[in-house]
């Protein structure tokens, strides 16, 4: 097992920054994803840890030895591709013992160590098969194998259940769940699912233009996101964020906008008319015809089975709701909605940052202002 740390890394390609200043903290064992969307310098990051990349600036450590200018070899860690890398026209068991004989390991320690993988992974039966024979969920544990018969202290995964189908994909999940579990080793998982993200990881750090946007449990992205771009990413459908102002009446804040008229679960007196970008989870809306909150007309239902999704226009507000089936509503009908106090996050309109909302003191006249998390 092995202790990850990348400290304040940049990649730079020609002009342009594929990574920025990312420094992370991964510990012993820890099942850490890096998160985000396409070209936002995951796999970069990845390979440079892997040693497939060279830093421009900044440290890696490996249980707290600079491996910086290491080789891959020498970095105690393991890589499992997007792509599987097998060789096709080599066994599996062969495919699975290929890093030990790169290092000239005994031939009966090498049987011993493929054997152990092997059934692990529920392998044993397929030993004498090629790639081609295999599924696509065989051969992602093929490459899992191959990573695991050196014994690292970390594994590397570069999005290794993007070429699989949904329900394959689920159970691989499981599987991968249960392996880290097993084995306790170090697991830096890089993906764009935010599912396997929210369901694999302890931690996640979610990556946007080459910078660590947020990192943190699943539920802390989740719950607290540090901005609307965490927010916006996270969930399906994501947050609904929408301008509103922020008003006191009588030491009670409240939001108001286009259709929205919201308490908050805060106190405190505001200048007048203070602009947000508010942020309410689409499962967070309830749909009550006595509410206030929200009221508009419903545009689009959709059917997902368990549950239905209601767009509403609340005037030049667009919201989703997200409810259990059936919800009893059509297309055209005007609806009211609520939503709890505590259910509604606001962002800093420039900066895209959340606001903490502190109340005055009690030796002083200043009254609650709103900064950003740092």
């Amino acid at each position: 097992m092995a202790r990850l740390q990348i400290d304040a890394v940049s990649k730079k390609f020609d002009t342009d920054y594929a990574v920025r200043e990312v420094s992370l903290d991964i510990a012993d064992g820890e099942f850490m994803v890096l998160l985000g969307p396409s070209g936002c310098g995951k796999s970069t990051l990845l390979r440079m840890i892997a040693g497939l990349e060279q830093p421009s600036e900044g440290r890696i450590l490996v249980d707290g030895t600079d491996v910086t200018d290491a080789p891959p070899q020498r970095r105690d860690v393991a890589m499992v591709f997007q792509s599987y890398a097998l060789y096709p026209h080599l066994s599996v068991a062969k495919n699975i013992g290929f890093p030990l004989r790169a290092r000239r390991r005994p031939r009966v320690e090498i049987e011993r160590r493929v054997a152990q993988v092997s059934a692990t992974l529920e392998l044993s039966a397929l030993l004498e098969r090629r790639p081609g024979a295999l599924s696509g969920g065989q051969r992602q544990r093929v490459a899992l194998a191959r990573a695991m018969v050196r014994d690292p202290g970390a594994f590397l995964m570069d999005e290794p259940l993007s070429n699989l189908d949904a329900k394959l994909r689920s159970a691989t999940r499981a599987e991968l769940i249960g392996l880290h579990e097993r084995l306790g080793t170090t697991f830096l998982y890089v993906t764009h699912d935010q599912v396997e993200a929210m369901t694999m990881a302890s931690r996640v750090a979610l990556l946007d233009q080459g910078r660590v946007a947020q990192c943190g449990t699943p539920a802390e992205l989740y719950d607290q996101p540090r901005s609307t771009f965490v927010a916006g990413f996270l969930g399906s459908p994501s947050m609904n964020l929408f301008p509103a102002v922020v008003t006191a009446t009588e030491g009670r804040l409240r939001i108001t906008g286009d259709g929205i008229d919201a308490a908050l679960d805060i106190t405190g007196d505001l200048p007048a008319r203070t602009p947000v970008i508010a942020g309410i989870r689409p499962e967070r809306l309830r749909l009550d015809a006595a509410a206030t909150a929200v009221r508009g007309t419903i545009r689009l239902v959709e059917n997902l089975g368990s549950e239905e999704l209601v767009h509403i226009d609340a005037g030049a507000t667009s919201l989703c709701a997200r409810v259990a089936r059936p919800a009893g509503v059509r297309v055209g009908e005007r609806v009211a909605a609520r939503v709890d106090p505590a259910d509604i996050h606001l962002f800093d309109p420039d900066t895209g940052l959340r606001l903490r909302w502190q109340a005055p003191q009690l030796d002083s006249a200043n009254a609650a202002h709103s900064v950003p998390v740092p």
